[in-house]
């Protein structure tokens, strides 16, 4: 078993690439339909498979010491409630089916994989050379990206989502003028929070790394990826950009290079089509919504009908106000159905929800999914990774004393991308999109095993 364990640490490297480029670059394409479903087992899930079987010899020779990580167990905790909910959500509240609740938990494995890969599998001597070669990767990654935007828009070049069941089926679309951009993703959501968890990390190397080259394309890259975000015309994505790329230019305590980077991206953003507008309707529906209240109208009228004819009226005549129309279709689709379809699946099982797959397949608010479908005991479960994980950062602190170069660009972004991650996370389900998710999983368990490296080496 040692000898297979000495093999997937060799073979780790080689598998995160494959990883790093394959899930965001590669159109869903449906390999085998699973009955009964809208999913459908891709390419990126054989993979996926792939870094699955080579954490086995890990797992069989350190059981024990990875049962005392921190961080495993939390891992194993929320997983645990997550199958503890949909056991209840089958037998107690009957509001899941088996295969699809066990198949949606499943995929919570899959996508969180790439963490230990990272984590457990890259040895400790070899992080700052593998750190580099996954960020050249992530550079391509996301020029090609870009280049795959270009060609959607003057080349009609096919996009292919997975927003709805139809499209699922792997059904070739084509780009319209004014409509949100896709490239390689399977939704323009995805693809802008691709970018936010992205950029940060470039940037921090923009204004770390002192060699013109590298700064070079940096620069061009980044610009590449200000551009997919802008056009795929996600209003919460670009608010948690500009709170993301902030965070780590402050811990830097890059100012000037700061201001530079938020002028150059509000004017921008700000000169995109229409999306001055789409920012101005969202904020008047909400408002509409908070404000709207089921009062009664009167009409000063001096008649009323009645069976015996037209009579004298003495009082006004009650007369219900219209409802007032939301006419901003995303935020009318989260206030009237998506949250409270989730606030009602919360009151119906508090502790443990109604199980995975139980409130339809969008809830736009991944909070309040995981309330809904796991209860209270599940996102506090899914806090607790993120607690964990959270302490590990802060023993890095303050990051310039105790890294430098492209450890301390890389640390420093990935603190930036989380944030913001946790920002969109309230308006997009994005620990199921599977793109964003693997690759963000795979990053955080790169960025913890490089900390919890120098803590070692101290």
């Amino acid at each position: 078993m040692r000898k297979l364990l000495s093999l997937s640490e060799k073979i780790s490297k080689y598998l995160i690439a494959a990883i790093l480029i394959i899930v965001p670059l590669l159109p869903k394409f449906p390999l085998i339909n699973v009955p009964g479903t809208y999913v459908a087992i891709r390419f990126e899930d054989l993979i996926l498979l792939i870094a699955a079987i080579s954490l086995v010899p890990k797992i069989v020779t350190d059981f024990k010491s990875l049962l005392r990580d921190p961080i495993v167990m939390a891992v194993i905790i929320f997983l645990a409630v997550g199958l503890l909910s949909l056991t209840a959500g089958i037998l107690i509240t009957q509001t899941v089916t088996f295969s699809l609740a066990i198949l949606n938990w499943a995929r919570r494995i899959e996508y969180m994989t790439p963490f230990f890969v990272a984590y457990l599998l890259i040895p400790k001597e070899n992080l700052q050379e593998n750190l580099e070669f996954f960020l050249k990767i992530l550079l391509i990654v996301v020029f090609i990206a870009f280049i795959y935007g270009i060609g959607e828009h003057y080349l009609h070049f096919p996009v292919i989502i997975t927003q709805n069941n139809e499209s699922s089926k792997g059904v070739a679309l084509f780009w319209t003028p004014g409509s949100n951009t896709n490239s390689t993703f399977a939704g323009q959501y995805d693809l802008a929070a691709f970018m936010v968890m992205t950029l940060p990390i470039f940037l921090s190397i923009l204004f770390v790394i002192k060699d013109k080259i590298v700064r070079l394309i940096t620069l061009v890259v980044s610009g590449t990826g200000l551009w997919l975000l802008i056009n795929s015309f996600s209003r919460i994505s670009q608010v948690s950009y500009v709170l993301a790329v902030s965070v780590p230019l402050l811990i830097l305590k890059k100012f000037k290079g700061l201001a530079v980077v938020l002028i150059i991206s509000l004017f921008f953003m700000v000169r995109s089509s229409g999306l001055d507008m789409r920012f101005a309707s969202a904020v008047h529906v909400i408002y509409e919504h908070i404000t709207a209240t089921k009062t009664v109208s009167y009409i000063e009228g001096r008649f009323i009908a009645s069976a015996q004819g037209i009579t004298p009226s003495l009082t006004p005549v009650p007369v219900s106000t219209p409802i007032p129309v939301l006419s901003d279709v995303s935020i009318a689709i989260r206030l009237n159905v998506e949250w409270p379809r989730a606030f009602r699946a919360i009151i119906t099982n508090p502790l443990l929800g109604t199980g995975y797959s139980s409130i339809g397949l969008a809830t736009d608010n991944d909070y309040l999914r995981m309330l809904g479908e796991t209860g209270l005991l599940g996102l506090l479960a899914f806090a607790l990774i993120f607690f964990r994980i959270g302490k590990i950062f802060v023993k890095a602190f303050p990051l310039r004393e105790k890294l430098t170069g492209l450890e301390l660009s890389f640390i420093a972004g990935m603190v930036g991308a989380v944030i913001g991650t946790f920002v969109i996370a309230t308006f997009i389900d994005l620990f199921e999109a599977s793109k964003f998710a693997t690759i963000f999983w795979l990053l955080l368990g790169f960025s913890v095993n490089l900390i919890k490296s120098k803590e070692y080496a101290k």
